[in-house]
């Protein structure tokens, strides 16, 4: 009863870490129908390209093998002659057999991909207890491998009692006829079973194929609680929490060096640090910091600065002290005042001045 509750509480998607997780457990959605479709196909495909090859070959083979003389039997050993047929036999067949081996391997990439795990061979013991193995007897997961057991007896029972019923005389004909000609009767008959049955066998794996992707999914469901400890876990980790503050981050820097060309001076390190101010007289208690940034972002800063032509003013100490101790859109501490307050109106001069002197920044008096 309380495994059912626990079925039910398990409403949330499986999170990205989940899935990577039962993925080195070997847990991924699989369909055996689905392979077993590729490999008749391509088993299909690879009569189709080297029957013909194949059928002369093995005619030659057989033609070979059963044209025994004194002269063989006697200059070698029976077993030696056996046992090289058999290696040109495999020869024969080796193409075919490549063609099958690829398509095996490939088959599983199309649900679920390849997952070498070694867990997945260790043993569970949880596995032995008769109540829980009697409950997988009667799952959905059950149900779905009898229904599809019954289906491919039907599908290939189908075959079986079509294929006899038209095609006796054929196959009794083969025994009476001439060894290419048997060779290529045998193969024309096999690609008469292979269509219907790659027909049955993809009827079956349309229907497989998604349910054992809904089932996969559900298994690994979580309930409420355990997205929250995991959230809790994963946000832990230095690089995770590093990552989660830059995406947060992302938005409000977009808006600071929008702020940028309205401010009234950048004041920089000249190289490392970049702080612009802005001070509107009318609505500003005191000059307030719109930007800030060291390293690249204070590079970016500054060259958002020269192409509004906002004017840049080299005050290392006074730089440092504004990025250190004033948020953005902070006003800066009545401490800094006088020296911004400097800053503001060399400015100013910079701005009336047309000839003469060039006014010079005065000592503002900030220690770093």
């Amino acid at each position: 009863m309380a495994e059912n509750s626990s079925a039910q509480d398990k409403t949330e998607k499986a999170t990205p870490k989940r899935l990577k997780d039962a993925r080195k457990k070997g847990q991924i959605a699989r369909s055996k129908e689905l392979t077993t479709l590729i490999i008749v196909g391509a088993a299909g495909v690879g009569i189709l390209m080297l029957g013909g090859w194949i059928a002369r070959r093995f005619a030659a083979w057989m033609q070979d093998l059963l044209s025994f003389d004194a002269a063989v039997l006697s200059n070698r050993p029976l077993f030696d002659a056996l046992a090289e047929a058999w290696v040109d036999a495999h020869w024969i067949i080796a193409p075919f057999l490549a063609i099958c081996v690829v398509a095996a391997v490939a088959g599983p990439l199309l649900l679920g991909g390849w997952s070498l795990s070694g867990q997945a061979l260790v043993p569970d013991v949880s596995r032995l207890n008769p109540i829980k193995g009697i409950g997988r007897m009667f799952s959905m997961n059950a149900l779905m491998e009898l229904g599809k057991a019954l289906a491919k007896t039907a599908v290939l029972g189908g075959i079986a009692v079509f294929y006899l019923d038209t095609r006796t005389d054929d196959l009794l004909a083969l025994a009476v006829q001439p060894v290419n000609q048997a060779m290529a009767g045998g193969l024309s008959s096999a690609v008469f079973v292979l269509v219907p049955l790659c027909i049955g066998l993809f009827l079956i794996a349309a229907v497989d194929a998604p349910f054992q992707l809904f089932n996969h999914g559900k298994q690994l469901r979580m309930t409420k609680q355990e997205v929250r400890d995991e959230l809790k876990e994963t946000e832990g980790r230095p690089e995770v929490k590093g990552r989660i503050r830059e995406m947060q981050q992302a938005p409000a820097r977009g808006r600071m060096m929008d702020a940028v060309p309205e401010a009234d001076v950048i004041v920089t390190n000249p190289t490392h640090f970049a702080v612009a101010l802005r001070y509107d007289a009318g609505n500003d208690h005191a000059p307030k910091v719109v930007a800030k940034g060291v390293d690249h972002i204070a590079a970016v800063i500054r060259k958002l600065g020269k192409e509004h032509r906002v004017p840049v003013v080299e005050a290392p100490p006074l730089a440092r002290v504004l990025y250190r101790t004033v948020d953005l859109e902070c006003e800066i501490p009545s401490t800094l005042y006088r020296a911004v307050a400097q800053v503001l109106t060399y400015i100013r001069q910079l701005e009336a001045w047309h000839a003469g002197p060039m006014p010079e920044l005065p000592d503002l008096g900030v220690q770093d």
